[in-house]
């Protein structure tokens, strides 16, 4: 349920929009491309990034038939002026509508939404549920703001009315020119920065005023389920500061919402579940890109798990947070 993919071809849109460091792809040798960042390398991208019967040929040798996908987080573009970014979204949702489209069996996707435009943001979330995406990835902030903020709520609340589920992923980290060295931004700060995004929905009371909304925090977390024990203890001494907008104990929200199954380690995978129960862990894998999980559940089938919640995180917990049916997918 935590997939990555981009269009193969896509305009320049730094050109095309006359401003800014937007990502297109030069596609400088067979099966490799360019991630461009304006007329900067951001980073070098396999085939497997665009090319819909590769990830099935490679998904296979993890015994695993379905991709939910959605775009690569640096494709946001929050920054951008909104309508370009909306007709930027425009293209990824389409191109990922199309792919569902074509290999209905195989796909299930995730939008994207100009998240800096309210308004704009609903418009596309409408569209989306019209061309058959099941739910969007938007970014832990918003151009630094959290998502706690009041004029992001009427974009949650778009989200349960058209029952579009949400999935959180971190990006723009805090801190991140005063810790390039040693990879710390994805080191360090996504770990925190889905824990901001977590704790931001939480004590502004976003679930509960919205308790049918399916959110989906990946790379399991983050650090809030790590650090469950000081963000309750600072919930507890200091509500003149924390408590301020709800007054609900955070560890009352742990199994209400679902986070993925990415930690690299057994040992904080059953910390997670133990927390949080397998009916709200998902098979995460970030593939296909080099920080995920590059052998997709191997680590699962190797903890003596009960058949049941190996099932759950496979499959089940995944299905209800999209809402979706195992048979359609057979």
């Amino acid at each position: 349920m935590h997939t990555h993919i981009i269009p193969e071809n896509m305009p320049n849109w730094t050109d095309k929009f006359g401003y800014g460091d937007f990502i297109y792809l030069q596609h400088h040798k067979p099966g490799f491309a360019k991630m461009m960042k304006g007329n900067q390398f951001f980073r070098e991208i396999e085939a497997n990034c665009w090319d819909p019967e590769l990830r099935i040929n490679e998904y296979a040798q993890f015994n695993t038939q379905v991709q939910v996908v959605c775009t690569i987080p640096v494709m946001f573009s929050y920054w951008a002026q909104p309508d370009d970014c909306l007709a930027l979204s425009e293209f990824l949702n389409d191109d990922i509508a199309q792919l569902v489209e074509k290999y209905p069996k195989n796909y299930i996707g995730l939008g994207t939404i100009p998240m800096q435009d309210t308004d704009l943001a609903i418009q596309e979330l409408e569209r989306c549920k019209k061309i058959g995406i099941k739910g969007i990835q938007i970014g832990s902030n918003i151009n630094d703001e959290n998502l706690s903020e009041d004029r992001f709520f009427p974009i949650f609340e778009a989200c349960q009315e058209l029952d579009l589920a949400v999935m959180v992923h971190p990006w723009n980290m805090m801190g991140f020119k005063n810790m390039t060295k040693y990879w710390l931004p994805w080191l360090v700060g996504m770990p925190a920065e889905t824990s901001r995004a977590v704790c931001s929905m939480i004590f502004s009371g976003i679930f509960e005023r919205l308790p049918n909304l399916r959110v989906n925090f990946v790379h399991a977390g983050g650090a809030f389920l790590p650090t469950i024990g000081r963000v309750e203890h600072g919930f507890n001494c200091r509500p003149d500061l924390v408590a301020v907008d709800n007054q609900v104990n955070p560890r009352e929200y742990l199994s209400k919402f679902w986070v993925d199954c990415i930690t690299h380690d057994p040992k904080m995978l059953q910390y997670v579940l133990d927390l949080q129960g397998s009916k709200r862990v998902t098979l995460g894998s970030d593939y296909p890109f080099p920080l995920g999980d590059l052998e997709i559940g191997k680590f699962i089938e190797e903890m003596n798990l009960p058949e049941s919640t190996v099932e759950d995180i496979f499959c089940n917990s995944t299905l209800e947070w999209l809402k979706l049916n195992k048979e359609d997918y057979l």
